[in-house]
């Protein structure tokens, strides 16, 4: 049997404004329809062995998460929420560990929720050998047949074929990023491969290893899933042993030092979206190159990414560069120097912007909200609640607020008194009072929100009951 660990804790800073902390790039649709998520686990279809996930992700995304393996049918084994990110080792300790809870020692796929893969045939393909090698203990990691001198990505030098096979060899080295140079010289000598962040192997062989390699990884992670709880359809670790994990990735920890790893080269048309390049390089060109995404109008634009999402884009005269748009933000930068959006990201964060944690755009567990206007005393939103969902039963200390109803129908709190809203109908909430807002239909209820007082921040609310268990976010 194999259970898929999927690694969905990243940030993906790269790829903001379309990737943010509380809305990253593994759980939006930058590649096709469904998000990098639900790819991830889709494409592993038709494999006979494959068994319900374990989805490793950040708690912040939790609800998200939840809601796009539900969309796709898909039951996990566990999802577990990390507080904080401790890097690749501890996730894969802690999903093993998960793992030989409920099966007998199953072999783990590790696959970062975040790539693409165009070729499934080829993938599976590897997958197939790699499930062989792990039977007999080896540890596994794919490396990516390499088509261009990439300096963005790692590298792994190969060893020697293992015996006769000549589909997987040992492991001589993992080496850095390195600069052009070094990429066009590791190219040359077929020596090497893309160090792609996928590996597998049995539970209990990378967990012997790990406690070999970095008990320090290993113990802590044992007493934070012993001491975990579960929450809802969540598996939440123990906070305070969390904290003693060091973060470490699992080549540091344990690739480099083991003796039983192997790679298992492939082709499949592999890329890490790691930047607004990768989109470009991946997206499907017009007649001048280009990648259009959205309502965008171009002249003399040549080998360009250009996305819109809520507004006109034009662009004159332009080669290799990127302009994405968002409803709050906008990036426009050369196509060799996205690596450097980054920076961008660190400013926003010095500054305290909330451009660099969330979209205007906001999900919750019931659904989402938008602001539409905001000033010093006043704000209004667009509030989208999922059928038959509700919002935590709450006051608020200083502001009051005003509900429309714009679609659907909606089941207010207020006080002791309780009663239906339908389209057109509006009340209002006065500062202080206990309420709740509910969509008991089988639509999206949709509504206008206006507060108005002092202070209207989000952290402005006592919560009383709340169905998703949440007491801050």
């Amino acid at each position: 049997m194999i259970i898929p660990v999927i690694l969905a804790g990243g940030s993906g800073t790269r790829l903001w404004p379309l990737s943010r902390e509380l809305y990253p790039k593994q759980l939006i649709d930058i590649y096709n329809e469904n998000t990098m998520l639900q790819n991830t686990i889709l494409r592993l279809k038709g494999i006979e062995q494959i068994s319900s996930p374990i989805v490793v992700c950040n708690e912040a995304h939790r609800f998200m998460t939840a809601e796009q393996l539900r969309k796709i049918e898909i039951e996990p084994n566990a999802i577990i929420l990390e507080p904080i990110g401790r890097n690749t080792a501890p996730a894969i300790a802690l999903a093993a560990l998960k793992a030989l809870e409920t099966k007998k020692d199953p072999i783990l796929l590790v696959l970062p929720a975040d790539h693409v893969i165009e070729n499934n045939k080829e993938f599976h393909a590897a997958i197939q050998i790699g499930y062989e090698y792990s039977q007999k203990n080896f540890l596994i990691t794919f490396g990516i047949i390499p088509d261009s001198p990439e300096t963005g990505y790692g590298y792994i030098k190969k060893g020697g074929s293992i015996g006769s096979d000549t589909s997987a060899a040992t492991i001589e080295k993992f080496v850095e990023k390195p600069d052009l140079s070094t990429a066009e010289k590791y190219i040359e000598s077929e020596s090497y491969c893309w160090n792609s962040g996928m590996f597998m192997f049995k539970a209990s062989a990378i967990i012997k290893e790990l406690e070999k390699c970095a008990p320090d990884i290993m113990s802590p992670c044992k007493e934070a899933i012993t001491s975990g709880v579960q929450d809802l359809d969540f598996f939440r670790l123990n906070l305070e042993k969390f904290k003693e994990i060091p973060s470490d990735s699992i080549d540091y920890a344990v690739m480099e030092k083991t003796s039983k790893g192997i790679v298992i080269p492939f082709d499949a048309g592999w890329n890490d979206l790691g930047s607004f390049d990768a989109l470009w390089q991946t997206g499907q060109k017009d007649e001048n190159m280009n990648v259009i995404k959205g309502d965008v109008l171009t002249h003399d634009v040549k080998e360009s990414y250009i996305n819109s999402e809520s507004s006109l884009i034009t662009a004159v005269g332009i080669e290799k560069f990127v302009i994405v748009e968002t409803k709050d933000a906008i990036l426009v930068s050369p196509r060799d120097r996205v690596q450097d959006v980054k920076k961008i990201v660190k400013q926003l964060k010095d500054n305290n912007r909330d451009e660099s944690v969330t979209h205007r755009k906001v999900y919750r567990p019931w659904g989402s909200y938008e602001t539409i206007d905001i000033e010093s005393r006043f704000q209004v939103k667009r509030i989208t609640v999922k059928p038959e969902a509700k919002l935590s039963l709450q006051k608020h200390f200083h502001r009051a607020e005003h509900w429309t109803v714009v679609s659907g129908a909606a089941i207010i709190t207020k006080g002791e008194e309780q009663m239906l809203l339908k389209e057109d109908e509006s009340t209002y909430i006065p500062l202080g009072t206990m309420h709740r807002l509910e969509n008991p239909g089988k639509i999206p209820l949709e509504l206008i929100e206006v507060q108005s007082g002092s202070y209207l921040g989000e952290d402005d609310i006592v919560r009383f009951d709340d169905v998703y268990g949440r007491k801050e976010d």
